[in-house]
């Protein structure tokens, strides 16, 4: 189950950037150069769900939390990117 979210967050990571095949695989190594940062995508990505999903509205802090998530998740897949445009 694991592999699977990793395979699909980063399938997502180099599909959001609709980039040539050539950054594709700068994209690639980018992601294996800092896993760290895809692992805290994935992490983010898991709690947004766990979130959305939870009945409780953590004292009106739901919504914030899932919006300041998705701008981090913004944030990380852009940062992989331009060290990927550093690298070609």
């Amino acid at each position: 189950m694991r592999r699977l979210a990793i395979a699909l967050s980063t399938g997502l990571l180099f599909a959001s950037l609709s980039a040539p095949a050539a950054n594709a695989q700068t994209m690639r190594s980018e992601a294996a150069a800092h896993p760290r940062i895809v692992r805290a995508i994935q992490n983010l990505e898991d709690a947004i769900a766990y979130l959305e999903a939870a009945p409780d509205n953590f004292g009106g802090h739901k919504a914030a939390a899932i919006q300041a998530s998705r701008a981090a998740i913004a944030e990380l897949r852009a940062s992989l990117a331009f060290r990927a445009q550093q690298d070609r």
